[in-house]
Parts: C-alpha cells; sequence; structure tokens
C-alpha cells in the first residue's frame, strides 16, 4: 500500500525508494554545459593541431561520459524493503541484505560546493566496503539524518542484530579509506604527468621531432599510476589505526 509520502509500506513495515525529486542547480549545469560545448568545439576545429584520430576518440569519450551521466540521473535510486538495500546506477543493479549491512552513515562531504549535496549517505557492509546511497541526501531530503535514523529503527528487527559498533570491522574501514585516499593522491599525480606529458607531446611537435602520443599518452600515465598507487597504499596500510 501506498503511504502518505508516496513511498510503498508493506506487511512486514518497511519500503521505500528514494529518486531525484529535485533537479541539480542551475549554476552546476551551466558551468558543465560551458566546459561541455568548448570541448567539442576544440576537438571539431577543422585546423587543429591534433591528430583526427585523438580527437574522435576524445568525443568518444565525451559521448560515453554523456551517455553514463543521463542513465545515472534517470535510473538512479535507493530502494528500501523488509529483505535490504538496493542501489541502482547507470549501468548495473547490486545491494545488501540486512544481515550484511554494518551501518547506514551520512557524511558530511566538505568538497562540494554551496549548490549540492553537503550530506551524502553510505552503506557499510561487514567487510568494510561502502557503497553511496543516490538520492539518499541532504539536496534530495529536507532532514536526511533524520531520515536514516528511522530507517534505522525499522531495519533493526530485520538485521537480526543491534546496532552496535564491532571494533573488528572499523579497523576494517579505516583500512578501506585508507586505500581509497591513496587512489585519490594516485589519480591526482598522475592526472599531472598526464598534463606534463601533453606539454611534451607538443613540444616535440614543435620543433619537429618524432612524437610518441601513444607512449606519452598513455604508458606514461598508466605507469605513474600504478606505482604511485602501490606506493601510497603500502604508506596507508602503515600507518598506524586511529579510532
Amino acid at each position: 500500500m501506498k503511504s502518505e509520502d508516496g513511498g510503498i509500506v508493506d506487511d512486514r513495515g518497511i519500503e521505500r525508494e528514494y529518486r531525484r525529486r529535485r533537479k541539480a542547480s542551475r549554476r552546476r549545469n551551466v558551468v558543465l554545459w560551458i566546459i561541455a560545448g568548448n570541448s567539442v568545439l576544440q576537438m571539431a576545429r577543422p585546423h587543429s593541431s591534433i591528430p583526427v584520430r585523438y580527437r574522435l576518440l576524445v568525443l568518444a569519450l565525451m559521448a560515453v561520459l554523456f551517455v553514463w551521466a543521463f542513465l545515472s540521473v534517470r535510473r538512479g535510486l535507493t530502494s528500501v524493503t523488509a529483505d535490504g538495500v538496493t542501489v541502482r546506477g547507470a549501468f548495473r543493479v547490486r545491494g545488501r541484505a540486512w544481515h550484511d549491512i554494518y551501518d547506514l552513515r551520512v557524511e558530511r562531504h566538505p568538497k562540494q560546493t554551496a549548490a549540492d549535496a553537503q550530506s551524502l549517505t553510505w552503506l557499510y557492509d561487514n567487510d568494510g566496503r561502502r557503497f553511496l546511497l543516490p538520492n539518499v541526501d541532504d539536496w534530495q531530503l529536507p532532514d536526511v539524518r533524520a531520515e536514516i535514523d528511522g530507517l534505522r529503527t525499522l531495519a533493526a528487527q530485520h538485521r537480526g542484530m543491534a546496532w552496535e559498533s564491532r571494533p573488528e570491522v572499523e579497523a576494517r574501514i579505516r583500512l578501506r579509506a585508507g586505500h581509497r585516499k591513496a587512489q585519490e593522491r594516485a589519480v591526482v599525480w598522475t592526472l599531472l604527468v598526464f598534463f606534463a606529458a601533453v606539454g611534451y607531446l607538443a613540444w616535440e611537435v614543435s620543433v619537429g621531432d618524432e612524437p610518441h602520443p601513444f607512449l606519452l599518452l598513455l604508458c606514461a600515465p598508466l605507469a605513474a599510476y600504478t606505482l604511485l598507487v602501490t606506493l601510497f597504499r603500502l604508506r596507508a596500510s602503515r600507518a598506524p589505526a586511529h579510532s
């Protein structure tokens, strides 16, 4: 049967769907369209110094990103039932049963702009893994923390255990958080390597040397990422754990 807020409630007392109700901010959309439009114009210039095959590759990648973003908005939802939590993204569906869910946490996202969601909801499983719950944030919900508190209360009877902290799971969560931070740092440094490679490639073309785009634009960044993420992960694993 239907609930007052438009969700569905079954005989077991819990079933909700969180879809996109509020559109992204106009400023954000304008900035994204300006960046995309400028990139397309640069790639479509008839007298560009960039080889045609690389311009076509960039345009194809942009098209894939556009399709992914469109499907994420159209298909993305979080479904909560008496059996567990299911997340549907652009191309895949994944979920966890209640007995496999360790916690639901609302966490601040300080890197977001004021026109985006500031508090996001993450599902943590018993292995310390996490994934984002789409549309369960303070941009789509008026009080996301109260919403999650209510879900935790309703779901307690379906989990078969209390919502309590377990040191071994918290240790896994911290370890995986360190690995995510290592990946983020590796990506940043890899982008710097990529932009440096682009500059060097442009210099090779300008002085008449034979360019090496495959080596500079693909092999060098991939090698840098592999090395950096390994080093950063090793450093994160050796760092002392703090509760």
